[in-house]
């Protein structure tokens, strides 16, 4: 089952791995496993592929198979920590249940959402699965919600 569709992308563009490994400034067999789901994508390459390719993140993540152009933005952490904490309230959950739910500690939950650090990608994934918000939404590169 896929779980990305950058090596479609990456294709379309007519590019090589190493190609795009040089331009996020990493090891191509690191981008080699992004493409191949072995470790996850960390969540700032995600958001620069996503610029890169001027599409959607839930597109990139097969979430949703509308391909939606989105407007490079800056990463704001206390925009994404209070979508994230609205994805929590709108469950009916405090810190310890979604922390138990996502299987992360409510403490790393509680500094994602005081915007002191960058959301991991399986956890934002996790949470997008479960509220059915937007990952695009919920890192503030766009105002739609929901996955459509």
């Amino acid at each position: 089952m896929k779980y990305n569709r950058l090596e479609g992308l990456r294709e379309e563009y007519d590019l090589k791995s190493k190609d795009i490994a040089n331009k996020l400034g990493v090891v191509s067999s690191a981008y080699s496993d992004w493409e191949r789901n072995k470790v996850r994508i960390p969540t700032r390459r995600l958001i620069e592929l996503a610029n890169y390719y001027n599409v959607n993140i839930d597109y990139i993540m097969c979430l949703t198979n509308k391909r939606k152009n989105i407007i490079e933005n800056d990463i704001d952490l206390n925009i994404i920590g209070s979508r994230i904490k609205e994805s929590r309230k709108e469950l009916g959950y405090n810190l310890r249940k979604m922390g138990e739910v996502v299987d992360i500690t409510f403490s790393s939950l509680c500094n994602y959402e005081n915007g002191k650090t960058l959301i991991q990608s399986d956890i934002l994934l996790s949470i997008s699965k479960l509220t059915n918000y937007s990952l695009d939404y919920l890192l503030a590169r766009s105002n739609e919600k929901y996955i459509k």
